[in-house]
């Protein structure tokens, strides 16, 4: 062996050692969550109610930390120029697909300025009315929007969100002339639900559960694959006439491209760890989240097929780009 091969081996030992060494050290120091979103929302009860068993089993501190505002290009930027050592992570979520193709020019990629470490949660969007309202199924709502070109009025939150790209998503996949409505808001959709400007609203579940529960909304399909343990007297939009409408709001872990992979592979056996812990499964549940892990492959392809889904339908929808 000459010198040159000898040198190029010793520098992979060294890097290989140093890497076994750091991931078996790690966590040294406290760890950072960086969310996208306000303080009290479900994001980021999420991210404390799994940071805080993560403290537990790591043995260190796992600080929130909340940077509203910008679609969450903010937070995820911040996380994409912070050192790759895996003790700043970002709560990703459905946005963070969104906004890959939403905008023209983002400081970081989506895709490769970070490596997924696991899913936490799934949200169950719905398709719902007000209970005074004459449609009694999703069957209904779409015969009438066959017999009624345009007349149909699909309620969500801003343009660009998750709620109103399912609800575009709602009007291609039936292949019907409706009017999608944006609002500003959950409060804004209800009250237009209840005073009959709209006809159907595309929502997630969580923040209107005490309306469905209380009977003032009525719940008509659940836009995922399978019924939510929440309500599981409401059918799929499958079951119910739709069978290739699929929408879901999801929260995910991620940290900066070139994390050590011992050190993405020990927060993945954690993370997975704590979601599946009877108490955090509970408190999750109670937020109207189904706690579900991936691993980081799993986790990396997922969101790159919801780029390319909510990608789809933005240039399908003719939304503008920002």
């Amino acid at each position: 062996m000459n010198l040159l091969n000898r040198r190029a081996l010793v520098a992979v030992l060294a890097a290989t050692l140093a890497s076994a060494g750091w991931a078996q050290s790690f966590p040294s120091k406290p760890l950072k969550i960086i969310v996208p979103f306000g303080a009290g929302g479900v994001a980021d009860l999420t991210a404390r109610t799994v940071g805080q068993k993560l403290s537990q089993t790591l043995g260190q501190p796992v600080v929130i930390e909340n940077k509203p505002g910008a679609g969450g290009v903010g937070a995820a930027d911040t996380v994409a120029k912070s050192a790759p050592d895996g003790y700043t992570l970002l709560l990703m979520s459905n946005a963070s697909a969104v906004t890959a193709t939403l905008f023209n020019k983002l400081p970081y990629d989506t895709v490769k300025d970070f490596t997924p470490v696991s899913t936490l949660g799934f949200f169950d969007i719905a398709v719902v009315t007000a209970t005074e309202s004459k449609f009694k199924t999703l069957g209904e709502v779409l015969a009438y929007a066959k017999a009624n070109p345009g007349k149909l009025n699909v309620g969500s939150i801003n343009i660009g969100s998750t709620q109103n790209l399912a609800a575009e998503l709602f009007k291609s996949n039936s292949g019907m002339d409706m009017q999608i409505v944006p609002f500003n808001g959950t409060p804004a959709v209800v009250n237009a639900l209840r005073g009959g400007q709209i006809d159907v609203a595309v929502e997630i579940v969580s923040p209107i559960m005490g309306q469905i529960k209380g009977g003032a909304l009525r719940a008509l399909a659940i836009t995922d694959t399978t019924r939510s343990a929440l309500l599981p007297d409401v059918p799929t939009t499958k079951e119910a006439g739709l069978p290739n409408y699929q929408a879901s709001s999801w929260n995910a872990l991620a940290v900066p491209s070139g994390t050590p992979k011992d050190v993405v592979a020990r927060l993945h056996r954690e993370i997975a760890a704590a979601i599946s812990d009877p108490e955090v499964s509970k408190k999750l549940r109670d937020l109207n989240i189904e706690p579900r892990a991936s691993t980081p492959e799993q986790t990396q392809a997922f969101l790159q097929s919801e780029i390319k889904r909510w990608g789809d339908v933005i240039v399908k929808a003719n939304i503008p780009r920002q």
